[in-house]
């Protein structure tokens, strides 16, 4: 947590330099504060001396006053540190992030990166805002406190060696069993994330299922252990307060009890007042310093999950050299490529040799679990191989900027996302300079114009966040449309056409051979009807390619590709 804050917090060292500067002139008029009711009790009651008191209260009261501009210029300048450093933390994690490779996302998982970014932040924001006012002055107030006690009168300051230390260890014993309940508290926190998110996903499926019950019956048992570990922590906590308050009185009682013998001794009643006054910051220090420790541990396991995801390292990175390719033009190959993702026993793919290229269309089929779409995600290097090498227009991905390789690609993938906005908005995702007639042009080519201009708003209609308000076709159609609207050097099309017709998905091949011509095309294909033209294509099976060619060369020398065809087409339909 310490790391975390040193970091973040740098930038703003005058605002926070201001905050301690305002809160120390606070704390020592505070201290001040029973002093002068002293020199009124001793000077001005006793003797009757009315003037004293006018003036001196006078005095208490325009020190009441700086308190007070103090307290919210510090409140001001800390809320608006701790909310930029909120902003920065988030900031900085969303990036780290946007950088992960799917294997750094795999491990932390969706639901906890949220979290992290959301819940765990806040809880740091929280303490820091609480910090700046009171960490600050807690420690001032119980040492200052203490000395101005023994200058009051030290055999009766004897009282603090007993309940300060005594105070201070409860709290110490409470915040060291509280912290590893807290890191539960997170965990439990990220899980049932998961189960809503998950549910709220799936909620189709889990009608279509009848699974309502079984998934309330998971949400309810998330929740529970959420609960129960709150409560643990709670009741930690929940005798703390009535401890200090119980220590806050006794002490009065204590203070009051063997001050009566002092004042016989000689005391003046003045002192004891004060003692009293200071005895009472001394416990109030101390008790917001034990509000900071029911928040701190949380904090600290939330500032330890944050640093989790801020130190770890992108598997996938750029070069400290990149090779530039001055004038691309979309060469694609595989050279004896193999992949394995980690912790599995045998690699996915192994051995892949091809080539894609420019004006050419390249189909990729296969049975299910052959490697298709982890043969394409190599290309704009959402993984490394790990061994062999894919390389465009001869540069191995690994040696080039992922910002240059991605702007080469024009990538649908299986399941086409949207995002909230506009139709303009999504499809300029490709091109923010696209013109509308780029954005027409680029609907008639993936057979979207007749939708879209029924659409209230047409290039101007909402989409709902993930394009849950068009079908699956439609959107489909949308997220090709946005990758014509690139002009990429180099078009990936996993399984996009799946939710099209037949008619509509021959209309939109024709179109896209007429108008990305000069482009590499690659379609990762499960029909095999909608490729038999394809200029090249590669059968994978069991990871290995089993054959490379046209559709007529294949149905004479490929049993794997026969097998796949045959499967789909009567023997009519293929001749």
């Amino acid at each position: 947590m310490i790391r975390l804050l040193l970091t973040y917090l740098r930038p703003y060292r005058r605002p926070l330099a201001i905050v301690m500067v305002l809160v120390t002139i606070q704390a020592i008029a505070n201290l001040y504060l029973p002093n002068l009711n002293a020199d009124i009790i001793n000077n001005g009651v006793v003797k009757g001396d009315t003037n004293y008191i006018i003036r001196i209260g006078g005095i208490m009261l325009l020190i009441t006053l700086l308190l007070s501009v103090c307290a919210i210029i510090a409140v001001y300048y800390g809320s608006r540190t701790a909310m930029a450093f909120g902003r920065d933390v988030r900031s900085a994690i969303f990036r780290r992030v946007m950088s992960f490779s799917q294997r750094e996302t795999n491990v932390f998982g969706t639901p906890s990166l949220i979290t992290r970014n959301t819940n765990d932040v806040q809880q740091v924001q929280m303490v820091l805002v609480m910090a700046f006012n009171v960490m600050i002055i807690a420690p001032i107030m119980c040492v200052g406190g203490v000395i101005m006690a023994l200058r009051e009168d030290v055999p009766l300051s004897a009282l603090l060696i007993v309940v300060v230390p005594l105070v201070i260890i409860v709290i110490g014993i409470l915040a060291t069993r509280a912290l590893p309940l807290f890191r539960s508290v997170q965990k439990r926190t990220d899980r049932i994330n998961q189960v809503m998110r998950e549910t709220l996903s799936g909620v189709r499926v889990i009608r279509a299922f009848v699974r309502t019950q079984h998934e309330e019956v998971r949400f309810d048992q998330a929740n529970r252990d959420l609960t129960d570990t709150s409560l643990r922590v709670n009741r930690l906590f929940a005798m703390m307060i009535p401890f200090l308050f119980g220590v806050m009185n006794l002490s009065t009682v204590a203070i009051v009890w063997f001050g009566a013998e002092r004042i016989d001794a000689g005391m003046p009643i003045g002192n004891l007042s004060a003692f009293l006054q200071y005895m009472m910051q001394i416990l109030f220090a101390v008790m917001m310093a034990a509000l900071m420790f029911v928040m701190v541990p949380r904090a600290a396991a939330a500032a330890e999950r944050i640093q989790q995801v801020l130190d770890s390292e992108a598997e996938l990175c750029d070069p400290d050299v990149p090779t530039e390719l001055p004038d691309p033009h979309g060469l694609v190959e595989f050279d004896n490529v193999e992949f394995g993702y980690p912790g599995a026993e045998e690699p996915v793919l192994c051995g892949i040799s091809f080539s894609a290229r420019p004006g050419k269309t390249t189909a990729i089929v296969g049975s299910t679990g052959s490697g298709k779409t982890t043969l394409v995600n190599l290309i704009p290097r959402f993984y490394d191989v790990t061994a062999g090498s894919v390389r465009v227009d001869g540069v191995d991905v690994r040696q080039m900027r992922q910002e240059d390789l991605w702007q080469l690609m024009g990538m649908v993938p299986q399941k086409a996302f949207l995002f909230s906005g506009t139709v303009a908005s999504n499809l300029r995702y490709g091109d923010e300079k696209a013109s509308d007639d780029e954005l027409w042009k680029a609907l008639d080519i993936a057979q979207a114009r007749e939708f879209v201009s029924e659409m209230p708003g047409e290039l101007e209609a909402e989409i709902d966040q993930g394009g849950t308000n068009v079908s699956g076709g439609q959107r489909q159609r949308l997220a090709i449309a946005r990758a014509v609207v690139k002009k990429p050097k180099v078009f990936i099309f996993d399984d996009s056409f799946s939710a099209l017709d037949f008619k509509t998905d021959q209309q939109l091949r024709a179109a896209l051979r007429h108008e990305i011509a000069g482009a590499t095309v690659i379609i990762v294909a499960q029909r095999v009807g909608t490729i038999l033209h394809a200029d090249q294509i590669v059968v994978l099976d069991g990871g290995s390619v089993a054959g490379i060619g046209t559709h007529a060369e294949l149905m004479k020398s490929c049993e794997t590709y026969k097998e796949i065809v045959y499967s789909q087409l009567t023997q009519e339909e293929v001749a």
